[in-house]
């Protein structure tokens, strides 16, 4: 069987469990697929087929670079570290990646009822403790509305608590927490500057993904947390993060390496720090994002 067979099956098994994106030189799953069947078609005699399983070969003959010649035409760059545990060197500014896009005006939207009560964030983790919008409170410990500054420049908007933070009530504790620790580290911010907040409050057994009602049901307290904080950046990480807040169905690919802004308030999308666990890959365009969110706090225009 020949490589681009045994990557298109690949591909396709991926495709079918609900994957969008794959590691491959910055190709997503669709654009490999149309890189194999042009080769397919095009393919003649004159090239030896590449050998069964090699597939860095046949995306090669297809006339796509591989991860290792892309690293090999790129400069040499000085690699964030493992953790992302500190800053790289000082190096000349560099322009600002375009606009992207853009949700509501610079004005709050206020809602009605309780929520236009609250005041400060603990009225609102008040109404959290007490929600019963959707059927998530019925199998988690405990509630989960977010913590930190209440008068954070920077919020930190997440996916839904997994099970350390179902146990602790508090968001970012466990594994993928600690790595958001140190992201902030790197960029000279320690959690008690930030806010830390999630889009869902409970726990999706099984960290499952949200149902549209459980985003829809939590949406309303997302927005008056923000609204009460007002943070100067928001940095959206994960998909589901980034695809409520600008109300999108766009991947992270494709969101990545641009400002959008929600209500007048830049955000920057960037990888899960989950998903850097298991792919060591992101942890660099990660860097590359909470740099971005750092020259915005910092006030850099152009």
């Amino acid at each position: 069987m020949h490589a681009e067979e045994l990557l298109r099956r690949y591909l396709e098994q991926r495709r079918d469990q609900g994957e969008v994106e794959l590691v491959l030189d910055t190709l997503s799953v669709d654009d490999v697929m149309r890189i194999i069947g042009a080769a397919r078609l095009a393919r003649a005699d004159a090239a030896p087929a590449p050998a069964p399983g090699d597939w860095r070969q046949a995306l090669r003959s297809a006339g796509a670079q591989t991860p290792t010649e892309t690293a090999a035409a790129r400069p040499v760059e000085r690699a964030p570290s493992e953790t992302l545990s500190a800053p790289s060197a000082p190096s000349s500014p560099a322009a600002l990646p375009p606009d992207g896009l853009v949700v509501g005006t610079e004005g709050n939207e206020l809602f009605g009822g309780e929520l236009a009560q609250c005041h400060t964030v603990d009225d609102v983790a008040a109404l959290i403790s007490a929600c019963r919008k959707c059927d998530l409170y019925r199998t988690a410990k405990h509630p989960v509305p977010g913590e930190g500054s209440a008068t954070a420049s920077l919020m930190c908007v997440g996916e839904a608590p997994g099970a350390s933070e179902d146990e602790t009530g508090r968001p970012f504790v466990g594994q993928a927490g600690q790595l958001l620790t140190k992201i902030l580290e790197a960029i000279k911010l320690s959690r008690d500057e930030v806010f830390i907040v999630n889009v869902l409050k409970h726990r999706p057994p099984g960290n499952r993904n949200p149902l549209p009602t459980e985003v829809d049901a939590c949406r309303p307290y997302l927005v008056r947390q923000l609204e009460i904080i007002r943070p100067t950046v928001i940095v959206a990480f994960g998909t589901f993060a980034a695809q409520t807040l600008l109300e999108t169905k766009l991947s992270i690919s494709k969101l990545r390496g641009a400002i959008h802004r929600y209500h007048g308030i830049p955000v920057v999308v960037t990888y899960h720090p989950a998903a850097l666990l298991r792919n060591p890959a992101w942890k660099r365009p990660t860097w590359e994002d909470v740099q971005l969110a750092r020259r915005l706090l910092d006030g850099v225009r152009k």
